[in-house]
């Protein structure tokens, strides 16, 4: 049965009137909805202020040479809490997409921007190098590598 409210105050009504037609109850179903949909807001609105009021972390690459067959040089940009510990993931893939060079790289607290120069270890020539993510801690949410089946992933970083 769908609420359908009155033309008439309650105060226009005999009490027999009232009772007769239900207006002496309480509507509970809109009591629950709005108390639900007030919870949610202030939920929302929590997680909002909260995301706006973490400290940023920006990983930014700014280039890399394919200087050798077996390396590669990259540079990028970490903006952070100078006093966090950050690991960034960088990894290198040839021309049919399958990983020859990865590495999680761990930055340790400092300066709050940071300009890190790598030397990339590669199996073959690298053509595509990406900048995975960065996250605080010890291990970087990214995906893992993703080198073929049977293939060891060279230690890094690469040395002379």
């Amino acid at each position: 049965m769908a609420f359908v409210p009155s033309p008439f105050r309650r105060d226009q009504l005999s009490p027999e009137m009232i009772t007769r037609y239900g207006l002496d109850r309480r509507p509970w179903g809109t009591i629950i909805g709005t108390t639900i949909l007030i919870v949610g807001f202030i939920a929302a609105l929590t997680f909002v202020t909260i995301g706006l009021n973490r400290p940023p972390l920006n990983a930014t690459l700014i280039t890399w040479d394919d200087v050798a067959p077996d390396h590669v040089t990259v540079t990028f940009d970490v903006q952070r809490t100078a006093s966090e510990n950050v690991t960034c993931v960088i990894r290198a893939q040839d021309k049919s997409r399958a990983d020859v060079g990865y590495a999680p790289i761990t930055i340790a607290p400092g300066a709050a921007t940071v300009r890190i120069d790598y030397e990339l270890r590669t199996l073959a020539p690298a053509y595509v190098l990406e900048l995975l993510g960065c996250s605080v801690g010890p291990t970087a949410d990214v995906r893992g590598p993703q080198f073929p089946p049977g293939v060891v992933p060279p230690d890094q970083p690469w040395t002379p």
